[in-house]
């Protein structure tokens, strides 16, 4: 698979090769431009931007491409885009009946003439739900564009559901938040507006960055500025070549809003994703450049939404729809055939009479009856190993050192898939235990391994869907 992202200038390319073990050979390549290749999110050239992506196709890949399928990632100026609380007592069969409407009062275009998906999302009883659209005419055209290059559009994502997905498990269902995604490269700075349901702002704000224009002003002034409309900041999260040498102390300290920089969400969260990546020692993979790509291979394994995939129903119609298929007569009358002889042959066996099997008697066995004895409770014995239990642990107490330390404990204890990590706050008194329904016996244990550390725990469920199976976050009463 390929996972293009296609800017108005720069061209970023993720190639994955599936392995015999599963894994996923991984090259990529990026190239800025000094003409431009998009305007508003609609190809200027078609035939420029197919050779442009060729050159970039043929950089990361070399010869042995073998996989022509793309997932193309646009900017969201390319989509037609809203987002609107769903009532609490709509029915499930209403729901797409309901975005039709919305998307008929709140479009320029009509739903009809688009190809799009929408998806719900619900925090604290609240329900939201996002629909995003591509017209036609400019999926035809970036269809046109690969079809030149003998490349085919496997799905298609904003740009801003790939930066989505790289936060979003850092989220509380809980805890409501307006979320600040930032790209810092050398020269400029960029970022989109998200709370809890995703996008928030649509519009992406973009400066350019110079001596006298340092970034902490700058997000501290758009803090400031959103704070003033009602929009209270809760975190910055912070991506980009140039976030490499900020550190998430100094710099939460000189902004005044919590920072999570990307380059420890990913590997915390996200590990998993990252051990199925196979890159040359050599030349590591670069998440901080090619966060959009790596977002968009995430969404890809999580999430069902696809523009071209998943379609969207108006009045029970696709507004994409699909190529029919005709099947060949020559298979047509082949399955006819076989399905009359195997009927034949069912009502020939079945009023075959004359044939009876032999039948036999057996004497009685006469019944005991068993004697009731108690039979002691037992433990059930756990479905996994100690060794295979993935845990989080993060620090929720501040103290520096703690993580490793707590880590430490664990590994003595027999656990060996072990990630550490910072909470969002380092105000917890109690520690907190997360562990997953299916590794309900995982509580017990950790427990019992932890009796001479810690004596009470606040315990919580571990959403199915979470990276980990089991999340510590330890207060200040871990000594």
């Amino acid at each position: 698979m390929l996972y293009l992202f296609i800017g108005e200038r720069t061209i970023k390319i993720l190639f994955l090769k599936k392995t015999l073990l599963g894994q996923e050979e991984t090259s990529f390549f990026e190239k800025t431009y000094e003409t431009q290749l998009l305007n508003k999110g609609r190809p200027m050239n078609i035939d420029l931007l197919a050779s442009a992506i060729k050159e970039v196709v043929t950089s990361a890949t070399s010869k042995n491409r073998g996989d022509n399928q793309v997932a193309l990632i646009l900017p969201q100026e390319t989509f037609f885009y809203f987002r609107t609380e769903v009532p609490s007592d709509i029915a499930p069969t209403a729901m797409n009946s309901f975005i039709g409407d919305k998307a008929r009062s709140l479009l320029p275009v009509l739903p009809e003439d688009l190809i799009a998906d929408s998806f719900v999302k619900e925090n604290s009883g609240q329900k939201v739900v996002t629909f995003f659209g591509l017209s036609k005419e400019a999926f035809e055209d970036y269809r046109q564009t690969l079809s030149l290059i003998d490349l085919k559009i496997s799905s298609i994502l904003p740009e801003t559901l790939a930066y989505f997905k790289l936060f979003e498990k850092t989220l509380r269902n809980e805890k409501k938040e307006i979320i600040l995604y930032v790209n810092l490269e050398k020269t400029l700075l960029s970022g989109y507006l998200f709370d809890n349901f995703g996008l928030l702002v649509e519009e992406k704000f973009t400066i350019e960055l110079g001596e006298d224009n340092k970034v902490e002003t700058i997000l501290k002034e758009k803090a400031e500025a959103l704070k003033n409309n009602q929009k209270k900041l809760n975190r910055i999260i912070i991506s980009g070549p140039g976030s490499d040498k900020i550190r998430q102390d100094t710099f939460t300290k000189s902004v005044g809003v919590w920072t999570n920089p990307i380059k420890r969400i990913v590997p915390t969260f996200y590990e998993s994703y990252l051990k199925m990546l196979v890159v040359d020692s050599s030349k590591p993979l670069p998440i901080l450049t090619f966060d959009v790509c790596f977002g968009a291979f995430i969404f890809g394994q999580e999430e069902k939404f696809s523009l071209v995939k998943g379609g969207y129903k108006v009045g029970g119609k696709r507004s994409f729809a699909l190529p029919k298929l005709s099947l060949p007569r020559k298979e047509i009358f082949l399955f006819i055939g076989s399905f009359v002889l195997s009927f034949a042959a069912f009502l020939l066996i079945s009023n075959f009479k004359s044939f009876k099997l032999p039948t036999f008697t057996t004497k009685p066995t006469p019944a005991v009856t068993a004697t009731p004895t108690s039979v002691p409770s037992l433990t059930p014995t756990p479905s996994f190993k100690k060794e295979t239990l993935r845990i989080q642990v993060l620090n929720g107490s501040g103290t520096a050192g703690k993580a490793s330390e707590f880590k430490d404990i664990l590994r003595k204890k027999g656990y060996l898939e072990i990630i550490t990590g910072n909470a969002e706050t380092f105000d917890y008194k109690i520690t907190e235990l997360q562990v997953k329904k299916s590794k309900f016996q995982a509580r017990a244990m950790i427990k019992e391994d932890l009796k001479d550390y810690l004596t009470a725990f606040k315990e919580t469920v571990l959403a199915e869907d979470e990276t980990p199976d089991v999340v510590i976050i330890f207060g200040s009463d871990f000594k």
